[in-house]
């Protein structure tokens, strides 16, 4: 690059004073160009993560035991999204046990669901403790 070249600010277009390395005129124009960048992929995963965690708090109200039969129907009307899950976990007999988070479910005959919560990474509430 010839001495007399200025760089160019790619957010605002101004020159560029300081460090040869330098690639924006100021934080807020590094700040607003890189925002600009990951709207459209900050916007999906916002929109994708607040239906998994809806799926997962809808999944806990339904099963304060950790283990419990419901209908299609009940997750349905309280706006559960069958479409998103964090994880699966098949069986030995090749059930098929979809998860948000450590809330899980599993179709089973005549629309029921069987609800389930992995206990992994959590202490065991002894016999006597309240919950």
């Amino acid at each position: 690059m010839i001495m007399s070249e200025k760089k160019k600010c790619p957010e605002c277009g101004e020159p560029i004073l300081g460090r040869a390395d330098k690639k924006f005129c100021s934080d807020m124009c590094r700040n607003s160009f890189n925002n600009k960048q990951n709207s459209d992929v900050t916007n999906f995963m916002r929109t994708v993560n607040n239906i998994l965690r809806k799926n997962r708090r809808i999944l806990e109200e339904l099963n304060p035991t950790g283990k419990i039969s419901v209908h299609r129907d009940k997750l349905s009307e309280k706006g559960f999204n069958f479409n998103y899950f964090t994880s699966t976990y098949v069986t030995k007999k090749s059930h098929t046990y979809y998860f948000c988070y450590e809330q899980g479910y599993l179709a089973v005959e005549n629309n029921y669901y069987i609800l389930v919560e992995d206990n992994k990474g959590k202490e065991p509430k002894e016999e006597n403790e309240k919950a």
